[in-house]
């Protein structure tokens, strides 16, 4: 079924949404759910939350693209998630990527005005670059995928990825400084 679709049932409180939702975005929803906690059954209550956050997000919201509103409500579930269980305790692949993607913004405290302009910085900064290093970055920081995944999946070396993401993280946060976001 077509995005538009979905969306409209959302908007009729049809629960005919969810389902779909589920068909169409399920494996989506559990992969960026299972890279971030690294279990089967807290990624599934991820997945399950996700249907749920859309339900109460639709109406009012309207998204354009539902792959990508989906995405974010599953990664921000999954997110919290994970730093609830691991309040006390590390893991370190997570940890990695969470700390590699806040030390390119210094402010985590931002107002909603703020992401509104960071969001624009982001989509900015990834149309800049080129699409082996966007796929690397998104992979990484989206996905949460571990640098020895990328590197299979791409057919590099683990240290030719590590290097990529250095310099793509330092040219991250040289356009958010050049665009005067958070600094």
């Amino acid at each position: 079924m077509e995005d538009e679709k979905i969306v409209k049932l959302y908007w009729e409180r049809n629960e005919n949404a969810i389902r779909e939702t589920e068909q169409k975005y399920g494996k989506y929803c559990y992969t960026i759910a299972y890279n971030i906690l690294h279990s089967r059954e807290d990624a599934d209550e991820c997945v399950n939350d996700t249907y749920n956050g859309a339900w109460n997000a639709m109406p009012p919201e309207k998204p354009t693209k539902l792959s990508s509103f989906l995405g974010r409500i599953t990664r921000n579930i999954a997110i919290d998630r994970y730093r609830r269980d691991n309040a006390q305790k590390r893991s370190a692949e997570t940890d990695i990527v969470i700390d590699e993607y806040w030390e390119c913004i210094p402010n985590k405290e931002a107002s909603i005005e703020d992401e509104l302009v960071l969001k624009q910085a982001i989509n900015g900064f990834l149309a800049s670059l080129d699409s082996r290093d966007r796929v690397i970055f998104m992979r990484r920081y989206w996905y949460s995928m571990s640098v020895n995944d990328i590197a299979r999946g791409m057919g590099l070396s683990e240290g030719h990825i590590s290097v990529i993401l250095h310099r793509t993280r330092r040219k991250f946060k040289d356009h958010l400084t050049k665009k005067g976001i958070f600094v």
